[in-house]
């Protein structure tokens, strides 16, 4: 117990004396600390901003559902690097709303069917219009398959889905820009030469990172009423039939079930492929996986340059600390100082130097993810907690590294010719 007690002094009096060399020579030690700090801040600004990417995209991947099936024409990049064979999916038919019926009826492991059907067209509201607003047009179905709030007036009845009603609510955005400072609940929309009502306002939702997701933008109307609009058997109309799978039931067994339905609704023969795709969101998980891979690679060997610049800078300036302190240095020995207590010495002044550089790089990159948030709207940057661990653990490694050499060429010298040694 008694070495274990001498071991720990000794290692504190290592400490001591390598704190003392730090804030005595204070024009080294902000040297130091500057190269450290900027390889710091280098890396894990790069780490930071792509990590911010990856979980704002996730989150947004998140909004479309994970137990949601997309029945369309085009199956979604998987990005497992199989070719795209686009000429195969070409000639697929497009979801139908015959079949959105059938699947309502037949299927047993769904909790939800909606159909979905999108068009671009031009809004009016007295002498304000927009160009290429997004008309949404949607069955019952759609609040149990895509969360939303409604910040003014109310959401469509069963029966108004059902009766071909000219009713619509919009966006916030979509709002803001026609209705300026009017309240927009009762007033009348055109869009195509018909005349709707709006019933409610979305609440605001912000962009999304994978683009087009956010209710901002949208009007939605019952799909009775998109028929005025639009003809939605065409590909242009983008018809797709959204299911959410029942509690319990895996998206897997939910395909199956729905691949059978839909083969059997088109007479597909028992050989020949299916024409139509099952999308879900763990597909394009599965791309984002691959993307953030390559991009966190890449980061880092950005940031590494840095640092080692940084590291170069703290070996020299510890090497040239161990030239000023050779007499201590032999002093220390021939008063019977042992070489780990030398070598600790100039390694803990080393870490010092590096992890105190290395939390200032982390509170810039804090500082700047404070900022960057404030200032860009819907793309929250997050310092998180491993980046902060790895940030200051690159700094320890490189402050091992980077003092180990000056602290054993101390750690090994002669006391008598340390002691003779003069500059």
């Amino acid at each position: 117990m008694s070495n274990l007690f001498k071991t720990i002094r000794l290692l504190l009096e290592s400490f001591l004396f390598a704190l003392k060399s730090v804030i005595v020579n204070r024009l080294r030690t902000v040297l130091s600390l500057l190269g450290i700090t900027i390889g710091i801040f280098a890396i894990i600004s790069v780490f930071t901003l792509f990590d911010s990417m990856e979980i704002n995209i996730r989150e947004s991947l998140a909004e479309a559902g994970e137990n949601v099936i997309y029945i369309q024409k085009w199956p979604w990049p998987s990005g497992e690097g199989e070719e795209y064979a686009w000429w195969q999916y070409w000639n697929r038919p497009v979801p139908k709303y015959r079949e959105y019926e059938r699947i309502k009826e037949q299927s047993q492991q769904s909790e939800a069917v909606c159909f979905w059907s999108f068009t671009s067209r031009v809004v009016k509201y007295k002498n304000n219009s927009i160009d290429d607003a997004t008309i949404w047009g949607t069955t019952s179905e759609f609040e149990d398959t895509r969360d939303h709030e409604i910040r003014k007036g109310r959401f469509f009845t069963p029966f108004e889905f059902e009766a071909s009603k000219n009713l619509s609510i919009i966006g916030f955005t979509i709002a803001d820009e026609l209705f300026k400072n009017e309240d927009p609940i009762g007033k009348e929309i055109k869009v195509k030469g018909h005349k709707s009502t709006v019933i409610g306002v979305f609440k605001k939702e912000g962009s999304s990172m994978l683009g087009g997701g956010s209710l901002d933008n949208f009007i939605v109307i019952p799909i009775q009423f998109m028929r005025k609009i639009t003809d939605i058997r065409r590909e242009s109309a983008n018809p797709m039939i959204l299911v959410r799978a029942r509690p319990g039931v895996s998206n897997d067994e939910l395909k199956e079930e729905l691949r059978q339905i839909l083969r059997s609704s088109r007479r597909l023969k028992p050989r020949a492929d299916d024409n139509f795709a099952l999308n879900q969101t763990s597909m394009l998980t599965g791309m984002l996986d691959s993307i953030f891979k390559v991009l966190n690679t890449t980061g880092f060997f950005i940031g590494i340059f840095s640092i080692l610049v940084g590291g170069f800078g703290i070996a020299n300036i510890m090497f040239v600390s161990v030239k000023e302190r050779t007499n201590i240095i032999g002093i220390q020995k021939a008063l019977g100082a042992k070489r780990y207590f030398i070598l600790w010495q100039f390694l803990f002044e080393s870490m010092l130097l590096t992890l105190s550089g290395g939390m200032i790089g982390l509170l810039i990159v804090f500082a700047g993810t404070g900022i960057m948030t404030s200032l860009i709207d819907d793309f929250k940057v997050f310092l998180t907690l491993g980046n902060i661990i790895l940030g200051l653990g690159i700094a320890a490694t490189i402050g091992i590294i980077s003092g180990f050499a000056p602290a054993w060429s101390a750690a090994r010298m002669d006391p008598v010719e340390a002691i003779n040694t003069s500059f």
